[in-house]
C-alpha cells in the first residue's frame, strides 16, 4: 500500500503542478492582454491629447487673427469718426455761411424791390 500511496501522491502532485502551471499561464495571458489593452488606451489618450493640442493651437492662431482684425477695425472706426467730426464741423460752417448768404440774398431782394418801386414811381411821374 505504500507504493500505491506514493503513486497516488505523485499523481496528485503532478496533477496539482499541471493545474498550477495552467493557472499561472492563464494569469500570465490575462496580464499580457490587460497590458495590451492599457497600452492601447494610453495610445488613444495620447492621440486625443495631440488632436486637442493641435485644435488649441489652431484656435489660438484664429484668436490672434481676430484680435488683429478687431484692432484694425477699431483704428478704421476711429479714423472714420474723426473724418465724420470734421465733416460735421464743415457742414456746420457751411450752414452758417448759407444762413448768412440767405440773409444777404433777402436784403438784396428787399433792396431790389425798393429800387423797383422807385423806378415805378419815377416812371409814373414821367
Amino acid at each position: 500500500m505504500s507504493t500505491v500511496l506514493i503513486v497516488v501522491i505523485v499523481i496528485v502532485v503532478v496533477v496539482l503542478a499541471a493545474a498550477a502551471v495552467a493557472t499561472a499561464r492563464r494569469a500570465k495571458e490575462r496580464r499580457r492582454i490587460e497590458r495590451e489593452r492599457l497600452a492601447e488606451e494610453a495610445e488613444s489618450h495620447r492621440d486625443e491629447a495631440q488632436t486637442r493640442a493641435a485644435k488649441a493651437t489652431s484656435l489660438s492662431e484664429e484668436e490672434q487673427a481676430k484680435r488683429a482684425e478687431a484692432a484694425k477695425a477699431a483704428e478704421v472706426a476711429e479714423t472714420a469718426e474723426r473724418v465724420a467730426e470734421e465733416h460735421r464741423d464743415r457742414a456746420d460752417q457751411l450752414a452758417e455761411e448759407s444762413e448768412g448768404a440767405a440773409a444777404r440774398s433777402e436784403r438784396e431782394r428787399e433792396r431790389a424791390r425798393r429800387h423797383g418801386q422807385k423806378a415805378d414811381e419815377i416812371e409814373e411821374e414821367l
